[in-house]
């Protein structure tokens, strides 16, 4: 299968065809209990997602501790497999489809974010894919300094600093958010840039393909995003989305170095 799979990527319509696949399931449309108009399809999902985490926000110093207790592991472990590495961020995305992808609002009623829902329990479970069909070939660090570069980016998405006061998003540099922030862990824009950093200084032992997926599907929601930075009141929502473009652009130039197999 993996052999299959490295040669079906290698063929030139084959990441077009998957990303136009994932592309299509972005824009599947919520179900909302009350009707809405299409032109306010990004409304119905910010309302969402407003009220989305509120019953999980007490979860978020868990997976900041997990994620730590990992990462350490990795570090200091020159044996440490990719398969609890892999495991760990496929339950992880499948949970936040879970729990950011339904929700009761004031405006629409119980909302299903039916793009997300499918997007992010895909990604989930074919990082879980990796990790049971995967070989248990040590992962390696090696931390260059074009990889300290964007540190700052994925410690923002960890730390995820702000407070919404009056319907505005305003900075909150609290230290305490980095380890207590409910976005880090269940929100896919607050995650994912910590994935991709993780698996970009450990590039190339990941499989490169479910890589490319994840950060291609996190391109795709840093610019559904861009909206933010036209709200004075959510500007600097906008600014907190920066990581997830920066790093899924650069796993996307990292990955798609045809000189290593996956």
């Amino acid at each position: 299968m993996k052999i299959r799979l490295d040669e079906l990527s290698h063929k030139k319509l084959f990441y077009p065809i998957i990303f136009l696949i994932f592309f299509g399931i972005s824009f599947l449309p919520p179900i909302t209990q009350k009707p809405y108009s299409p032109e306010n399809t990004q409304q119905v999902i910010i309302e969402l997602l407003m009220v989305a985490l509120k019953p999980y926000e007490s979860f978020g110093i868990l997976f900041h501790i997990a994620t730590v207790m990992l990462v350490g592991w990795i570090m200091v472990d020159s044996t440490a497999s990719g398969r609890l590495l892999f495991t760990f961020m496929g339950v992880n995305f499948i949970i936040i489809a879970l729990v950011q992808s339904f929700g009761t609002t004031e405006m629409y009623g119980e909302v299903i974010h039916t793009g997300g829902l499918v997007a992010f329990t895909l990604i989930g479970i074919l990082w879980i894919w990796a990790a049971v069909k995967g070989d248990a070939e040590p992962l390696a660090i090696n931390i260059q300094w074009h990889h300290m570069i964007f540190l700052p980016f994925a410690l923002l998405s960890f730390w995820s600093p702000y407070q919404v006061k009056a319907n505005a998003v305003l900075p909150d540099f609290n230290p305490a958010l980095l380890l207590t922030s409910p976005d880090y862990g269940l929100t896919f824009c607050f995650t994912t840039p910590v994935f991709l950093y993780l698996l970009f200084i450990l590039f190339p032992k990941v499989n490169i393909f479910i890589y490319r997926i994840t950060a291609f599907n996190g391109l795709l929601y840093a610019l559904f995003n861009i909206a933010h930075w036209f709200n004075p009141d959510t500007r600097w929502m906008g600014v907190l989305h920066l990581p997830l473009l920066v790093l899924s652009i650069a796993a996307l130039i990292q990955s798609g170095n045809r000189n290593v197999s996956s």
